[in-house]
């Protein structure tokens, strides 16, 4: 089955209805210039209450490793995913050690997360070691721009030549594919039926407004996820 990440998750209510409606994961945003973003004992509180199995994956946006470290421990979180502030900044390097305590996810940008070629820059993530590349569990492509990493409420182009070589890349390196950007119940299923992701990932699509998830918009896209996991496998 496909996971599901719902994101911008602010309250242990919001948490509770996508746990029950069947959420793998729910993510927590840290970056400072997000009107979702939380502090880490709110995260903390939040997941206490939450099962064991739940995913509890933290966002962050051109954070430095024992930034990142820190406030994935205090805020006792599974996973991290992780987002360079700007493609021309440098690349980003996640140690060995938060590849080892946490799942990792590395959040891209669809376009214009770019070399010169205006191609995925598979370089644009760089590691301390060969083992450490091999714990990365997925690649989320999003529709965020070096200005806006994520959080657009857009969809980029899942049709497009540039898409499709993207996503060649990632799996051919071995990575989960997760698809971001602009999801909502009416457009996932068409999201999955191009681009056969292992994951997707929503915020903005199911809210009533920014940090404040609707609880019928949260069921019905994972209805709609489920839905189209029924349907592929007939």
């Amino acid at each position: 089955m496909t996971w599901i990440k719902i994101c911008g998750i602010t309250n242990l209510e919001d948490a509770l209805v996508a746990v029950e409606a069947g959420a793998n994961a729910v993510g927590f945003v840290f970056y400072e210039e997000s009107p979702r973003r939380v502090e880490p004992h709110q995260v903390r509180a939040i997941g206490d209450q939450l099962p064991h199995a739940i995913e509890k994956i933290g966002v962050f946006v051109g954070a430095d490793n024992g930034k990142i470290l820190t406030l994935a421990e205090t805020a006792r979180l599974s996973g991290v995913q992780l987002h360079a502030n700007r493609v021309d900044s440098g690349k980003l390097q996640p140690d060995d050690r938060i590849l080892v305590d946490f799942d990792c996810y590395i959040g891209v940008q669809a376009s214009p997360f770019v070399n010169g070629d205006r191609e995925f820059d598979s370089g644009a993530i760089s590691f301390d070691s060969t083992s450490a590349r091999d714990r990365i569990r997925g690649i989320l492509l999003d529709s965020g721009t070096p200005s806006h990493p994520g959080g657009t409420g857009t969809t980029f182009d899942w049709k497009s030549s540039s898409t499709a070589r993207m996503v060649d890349r990632i799996r051919s390196a071995g990575w989960n594919l997760i698809v971001a950007g602009g999801l909502r119940p009416e457009n996932v299923t068409e999201a999955m039926t191009l681009l056969h992701p292992w994951g997707v990932d929503v915020s903005s699509g199911v809210e009533s407004r920014p940090g404040k998830k609707d609880p019928e918009k949260v069921r019905a896209f994972i209805r709609a996820v489920r839905e189209a996991d029924q349907a592929n496998s007939n």
